[in-house]
């Protein structure tokens, strides 16, 4: 598997939950993360965020209607970093 966002995003979950049975790769991108899918719980995603903040620089707000949507799947999850790290660079464009 290239080294992805996506494919770093499974990493991170798999290492920041110590999901011992579960591999990266077999994580399917648009698969849910909570309920069905994987099975992640609400203190998951505070872990998740938390490290998806750390490693990438972009955090969602507390109460945020969209971060039930942005955290569904790794996709969605890789859509949200790509478009925040978008925003930021923009900013920092405009204020250079």
């Amino acid at each position: 598997m290239a080294d992805t966002l996506e494919a770093q995003l499974k990493r991170l979950i798999v290492d920041t939950l110590a999901l011992e049975d579960v591999s990266p790769e077999s994580i399917e991108t648009e698969a849910p993360l909570f309920g069905e899918g994987l099975g992640l719980d609400s203190i998951d995603a505070l872990e998740i965020a938390l490290a998806v903040h750390a490693k990438f620089g972009v955090k969602t707000v507390a109460n945020d209607e969209k971060n039930r949507e942005y955290y569904f799947s790794i996709g969605s999850l890789a859509r949200f970093i790509r478009m925040k790290q978008a925003e930021n660079g923009a900013a920092a464009a405009a204020g250079a």
